[in-house]
């Protein structure tokens, strides 16, 4: 179970029933603890199916899979504790909880296990590939190799061959310890690029955190905005976003590229990241953006030391506790080398496919990736094991 409380000599839990307990016995109101539902005990195929269709288990976000464990974390500014249940026995304990904790805990409950709606025009109902295209001259994944409007396209034409449903073009680098670009040069950079594309049919990203390169993208032809700052980055952001039509994609990053991985501190990076989301979704949709349009990415290696990753990888079912699809990205980052031998970013390939595949078992809807047709084929392996086209 996530964040296990404390245990004494007998291995009885000593701390976590008192503690949520205690909230109510104090007349503490809801609102000032967070109650988090993370779900367990992940199953696939025929498994899923069954104890779905037995009342033992619940679908995770609609999708293939299913959940028959839960975990209730809850905090406040000083506390935190646990219990974890199986999912008959949490259905029944949250008859008895006094009503406002019902609805708050209802509600999760109901995100957790919503089918998704379709993103950007696609559906939600399996992964779907994003192809990554770099026009910048210092990405730390291809070194440029695509900073030329013409390769850019073609590399993007190649994707879509070798199986990406989604294209993510960018044209600022947000490496750690990159300097940040124009929006001038940015949208000199990309719009080209997606003028060329979008005669494709495939769904269009950009990948920005300016209103301005959004506005342009978009009215080039993206379906997607992609911004690593949550729509913080620009004072102007949510509010070309909301009035944009296109979907959009809230990351989270801690800091900002230049000094972003310098000493990053959380107190629970899993939890903190929901708290962020929450937040950051509570502003769009008071900007007029509809949570109905809005993917979340945990931001892996934004801000992140290694154990961070770890513990956001571990806990990533934990999001869908918003009721937004997730998109993950993790191919060819530092955290897999940390994790290997220290390989560069041209040989971190399977390290890659290990991350997007745990993701998936997780129940991400979205794979950010460089190596598209790898990634494309293990996909189709692990749905067809998972049971996941069955």
């Amino acid at each position: 179970m996530a964040g296990a409380a404390r245990k004494g000599k007998a291995g009885k839990d000593r701390s976590a029933k008192p503690k949520i307990k205690s909230a109510a016995r104090a007349g503490e109101r809801e609102s000032d603890r967070r109650l988090y539902l993370f779900p367990e005990g992940i199953l696939s195929g025929a498994a899923a199916r069954d104890a779905v269709k037995t009342g033992q288990a619940l679908k995770l976000a609609g999708g293939p899979l299913a959940f028959g464990h839960i975990a209730l974390i809850e905090r406040d500014a000083k506390t935190r504790a646990s219990q974890a249940f199986g999912l008959p026995d949490f259905e029944r304990w949250l008859t008895r909880q006094p009503a406002v904790r019902r609805r708050t805990l209802g509600k999760r409950l109901d995100q957790l296990t919503a089918a998704r709606l379709r993103f950007a025009g696609l559906a939600m109902d399996r992964p779907r590939i994003m192809g990554v295209i770099n026009v910048t001259p210092d990405s730390f994944s291809d070194g440029g190799r695509f900073f030329d409007a013409g390769k850019a396209i073609a590399h993007g034409q190649a994707l879509v061959e070798a199986g990406a449903e989604i294209l993510d073009i960018g044209g600022e680098s947000t490496r750690p310890g990159a300097e940040p670009v124009s929006p001038e040069e940015e949208i000199r950079r990309v719009v080209p690029v997606i003028e060329a594309l979008r005669t494709s049919g495939i769904a269009l990203s950009i990948d920005t955190r300016h209103a301005r390169v959004m506005a342009a993208a978009v009215e080039a032809g993206a379906r997607i905005i992609n911004d690593v700052t949550a729509l913080t980055g620009d004072p102007d952001s949510l509010h070309v976003a909301a009035a944009s039509g296109a979907g959009v994609v809230l990351m989270h990053m801690q800091g900002e590229p230049r000094t972003m991985q310098t000493n990053p501190r959380y107190r629970e990076v899993a939890l903190d990241l929901y708290d962020y989301f929450a937040e950051r979704l509570d502003a769009a949709e008071a900007a007029g953006l509809s949570r109905r349009r809005i993917a979340i990415d945990p931001g892996i290696g934004f801000g992140k030391a290694i154990a961070h990753n770890r513990d956001i990888l571990n806990r990533l079912a934990l999001l869908h506790g918003l009721g937004c699809p997730i998109l993950l990205g993790v191919s060819r980052k530092s955290f897999i080398a940390k994790l290997s031998r220290g390989e560069d970013p041209a040989h971190r390939l399977p390290g890659s496919l290990a991350a997007a595949l745990w993701g998936l078992k997780a129940g991400a809807q979205m794979i950010r990736v460089h190596d598209v047709a790898e990634t494309a084929q293990a996909v189709a392996v692990w749905q067809a094991l998972a049971g996941g086209n069955s």
